[in-house]
């Protein structure tokens, strides 16, 4: 790999070339070109041979890419070979549907164990799952050496369990909330705000419409 940073956009696409090369391996596919990858991914191959650049030379001049050697040099790259412990912490409707998901049938991500006040739901195994009480959580996601978590909670509340999981060992945080929070420079905080997408999704959807 070369030695240089790789931007966020970059990387927020290696995920999506991944799912589709295992496709492919799975589907027996040799070999492909960045302009079948554009096709069926929708991200213009111009920028597929940019984002690919960034790692070396992949493929070859009127060959394409080796379906099986460019899934495994992204899968190692995504540390898909290694499984990955995830704690969620707060299990009310988001946290329990994200209890459901299947992270696209990964067997690399586990949400191993998660957190929650309401006493009706403590103590319980959901969707495999334990649910321990807020009380517990340093003390279990050190034991259990965890590193990320996902954080489902009201925003008044976020950044108190923040400095809580930092405490714990935490060195990555998938932010549902709609809080700014803050944390050490050694921890990623990497937010998901689902009413910002979807306004944004509507004023491309009528700026489309518009500018048609």
């Amino acid at each position: 790999m070369k030695d240089q940073a790789i931007p966020k956009a970059t990387v927020k696409r290696l995920p999506l070339y991944y799912r589709y090369l295992r496709i492919l391996n799975t589907a027996g596919k040799t070999k492909v070109s960045s302009t079948e990858l554009s096709d069926a991914i929708q991200v213009d191959s111009a920028t597929i041979r940019r984002d690919f650049s960034y790692f070396g030379e992949l493929g070859k001049r009127g060959y394409g890419y080796d379906v099986e050697d460019l899934m495994n040099f992204f899968g190692k790259i995504l540390n898909d070979d290694q499984l990955t412990n995830v704690a969620l912490v707060g299990v009310g409707n988001l946290g329990s549907a994200l209890l459901k998901f299947k992270f696209h049938q990964s067997n690399s991500i586990r949400v191993s164990c998660a957190f929650d006040i309401k006493e009706d739901i403590v103590g319980r195994i959901v969707d495999g799952i334990p649910v321990y009480p807020m009380d517990s959580m340093v003390e279990q996601i050190k034991l259990q050496h965890i590193e990320i978590a996902i954080l489902t909670i009201p925003a008044q509340e976020a950044q108190q369990v923040v400095d809580q999981l930092v405490n714990a060992g935490i060195k990555g945080i998938l932010n549902f909330t709609a809080a700014r929070l803050s944390a050490p420079d050694n921890v990623i905080i990497q937010s998901v705000d689902l009413t910002n997408e979807l306004q944004t999704l509507i004023y491309f959807l009528h700026h489309n419409y518009e500018a048609q």
